[in-house]
């Protein structure tokens, strides 16, 4: 490749690694990422920190509040909540950051064919694209989960990759479309470069923005689907692996454990059970919508 056709090249390729530094320079959207990164490392080391899954019941402390013994209190069986909350973390990261991987493989291999050769390719990608998001998430996946019973974590990530590649395709297409235009493109494109080459060396490096701002929204839309569809009794059961979705789901069916002594839902449960694991919840929500916020911010050049 010519020296022109590299200095043209070279600042784009810097534009992540610009966008990223703009990025670390947000206080707020830092410390929401330190946050969100934090909650998912005591997920994933949940067997170490917290031990046991979580299933042991102690007869001696059913339904017991927060204490010493049980930071967060005990369940209508006898079993920690803080605990349950530690792996219902890791449930939902798995599923979460599973199905957005894989969305974002797929979509960014279809956006970037079928914005890259256009024509039939692109109608064929992009009118599957319609066909899968047609319907609102929440409806797809209530549809899903209709046939898919009992449902399993792998269950979860292959319905929700299944839909939410066709967002990622959509954006990183229209990007390419505008720049396989560009100048520098149409220079390798003269010099003899493949298109395997152009896409991988020059399309691709200039896409990880839009790539890194679309995976991140995914995580945060993958956690509110999962957490909405459980919160209609579907997704996965207590009984298969605690999540942050069920873990709130099955004290809604006894009023939140806030009625009165002679309801069943203060027999059943207490206010503890589910405040714990909501408000872990409610945070990483609010962290990855922060983080993604501030990605989008950081990394869309318009925004300079």
């Amino acid at each position: 490749m010519s020296a022109v056709a590299i200095e043209t090249l070279a600042p784009r390729r810097s534009l992540l690694r610009v966008g990223l530094r703009r990025f670390a320079r947000r206080p707020v959207a830092l410390s929401a990422l330190v946050v969100l990164l934090a909650l998912f490392l005591v997920g994933a080391l949940a067997h170490v920190i917290v031990g046991s899954s979580g299933d042991e019941i102690d007869l001696l402390h059913v339904k017991n509040g927060p204490s010493l013994d049980h930071l967060f209190g005990t369940d209508n069986v006898g079993r920690d909540v803080l605990k349950r909350t530690v792996y219902g973390i890791r449930t939902s990261e798995l599923v979460a950051l599973s199905a957005a991987g894989i969305a974002t493989v797929v979509g960014l291999v279809a956006g970037l064919l079928a914005g890259y050769f256009g024509g039939w390719l692109d109608a064929v990608i992009m009118r599957i694209a319609d066909l899968v998001t047609a319907y609102p998430a929440v409806v797809f996946t209530l549809a899903a989960f209709v046939y898919f019973r009992p449902v399993w974590p792998h269950t979860l990530i292959i319905v929700f990759s299944s839909f939410m590649w066709a967002t990622v395709a959509r954006v990183v297409r229209a990007d390419v479309v505008r720049l396989r235009e560009t100048e520098y493109v149409e220079a390798a494109r003269a010099l003899g470069a493949s298109n395997a080459r152009i896409l991988a060396r020059h399309l691709l490096p200039n896409v990880g923005g839009t790539i890194l701002v679309a995976a991140t929204s995914l995580v945060g839309l993958v956690v509110l689907v999962d957490a909405t569809v459980e919160f209609f009794g579907f997704g996965i059961p207590q009984a298969v692996a605690p999540s942050l979705g069920n873990l709130v789901a099955d004290t809604v069916k006894f009023k939140f454990g806030l009625a009165s002594n002679s309801d069943i839902a203060a027999v059943q449960f207490g206010w503890w059970t589910w405040f714990f694991p909501g408000l872990v919840l409610v945070v990483i929500l609010v962290c990855v919508n922060l983080v993604g916020d501030a990605l989008d911010e950081a990394l869309n050049p318009s925004s300079r």
